[in-house]
């Protein structure tokens, strides 16, 4: 005889029991929310942990116990995978917007000496900050704050003035102008 579960499922609502059904048997959902949907539905349907995980295709059945824990305190939203390890993310909502806001204001030419972001120069700008909150922000991620933005730095070539291009010919390097800048400011 089993002993009785430290944590049982709670009562499932009808939306929960419908949700479960659906994620258990959608492909377009990751592994992990699929087989965690399915050991739910098996605990539900009276199977023990260790049942639960092996219907899922898991192996423990102290890994089900934490799932249904967490399942009666978050409801659905303990299906999702969380943070799976390395560095806890430093820079969270507030400071996130605040570096996005500066990448879209533009750097001031006078003080940055430059008048395209790099993430150097943002990173710069953001470590004098008086505050002290970016003394140790990377452009590693300012990046990744940027790229979650929805914003590609790859492509934006900050480094080159506007009109002007470096060339290289047989006979050297050619500084070329672009003729018609002045036209496409306007």
């Amino acid at each position: 005889m089993t002993r009785r579960p430290k944590y049982p499922l709670r009562k499932l609502t009808a939306e929960d029991h419908q949700e479960l059904e659906r994620l258990s048997r959608a492909s377009s959902e990751s592994a992990a929310c699929v087989a965690r949907a399915k050991a739910l539905l098996a605990v539900f349907q009276g199977h023990s942990y260790t049942g639960a995980a092996q219907a899922s295709g898991r192996r423990s059945g102290d890994a089900v116990s934490h799932l249904v824990e967490r399942f009666n305190q978050e409801g659905l939203a303990a299906l999702t995978p969380r943070h799976g390890g390395g560095a806890k993310t430093q820079y969270k909502g507030g400071h996130r917007q605040q570096i996005v806001e500066l990448a879209q204001q533009g750097p001031n030419l006078e003080s940055d000496g430059v008048s395209q972001w790099s993430l150097s120069t943002l990173q710069r700008r953001l470590r004098a900050q008086e505050n002290g909150d970016f003394s140790t922000v990377s452009t590693y991620t300012l990046w990744q704050v940027l790229h979650d933005a929805g914003q590609s730095w790859q492509q934006s070539r900050s480094w080159c003035k506007t009109g002007t291009a470096l060339r290289r010919r047989k006979s050297g390097d050619v500084i070329v102008t672009d003729p018609d800048t002045e036209a496409k400011k306007n």
